[in-house]
């Protein structure tokens, strides 16, 4: 007798049997994708608590697979991510971990970039499909994705956040809401600023080229569609 999986029963046109343990998993693959700027040569993912215990039973492992993939929760496509996955050559393992005392829906990707560069995003599913990027290379900040979002790693010195402002302010972005985070005095920090407004494709290049501290900048926006 044919063994049906919850995809099958329900149908690819539902976000899966859990919106946690599938949309919002889906959501974190995706969003991990828009960090690396979709450059992932192998994605290891360390599956915590919840995620863990029932990673294949409620799809979790095809969702998160399928966001790294750029393939959204709504495609039907999602069911069959790891055989996609496999026949295109991307490169996926996944671990269970204790993560610490994070939310039980946690997950960590460590990604390998074709450059030989190694990103680290830790990030949960906290319930309707919303999730929580609470890590991003050790660094603990909070990153939702629901606005056109702009993250800068810069060096935590005098000047950078009014430069990078004022460069926003330039482009005609009116910013929401904006939070700064580091490890400690004068070393790395990130900066995420949500707006109102979608980000103009230069600000990444501008910001990095002009403001003297600014190491790094990316824009995430979700559209219509997507994870």
């Amino acid at each position: 007798m044919k063994q049906y999986s919850a995809f099958d029963v329900i149908g690819p046109d539902m976000i899966g049997p859990s919106s946690s343990h599938t949309a919002g998993a889906n959501r974190l693959g995706a969003m991990a994708r828009k960090i690396a700027r979709g450059d992932i040569k192998k994605a290891t993912i360390y599956l915590h608590g919840s995620f863990a215990k029932t990673c294949k039973g409620h799809g979790t492992d095809r969702a998160l697979v399928a966001g790294l993939l750029g393939i959204s929760a709504s495609d039907e496509r999602l069911k069959d991510a790891l055989k996609i996955a496999d026949e295109s050559g991307f490169l996926y393992e996944f671990r269970k971990a204790d993560l610490g005392d994070v939310h039980p829906n946690t997950v960590k990707f460590t990604i390998e970039q074709s450059s030989g560069k190694t990103l680290e995003i830790m990030g949960a599913s906290i319930g309707g499909g919303n999730i929580e990027i609470t890590e991003i290379d050790g660094l603990k900040l909070k990153l939702t994705g629901e606005y056109p979002t702009l993250i800068t790693r810069h060096r935590d010195c005098p000047g950078v956040i009014s430069m990078v402002t004022g460069i926003l302010a330039d482009f005609g972005i009116n910013i929401a809401f904006m939070s700064v985070y580091r490890h400690s005095k004068g070393q790395d920090a990130f900066m995420v600023i949500e707006a109102d407004d979608s980000f103009d494709e230069g600000i990444e290049a501008t910001l990095r080229n002009d403001v003297d501290g600014v190491k790094d900048a990316y824009s995430i926006i979700f559209t219509d569609g997507e994870a």
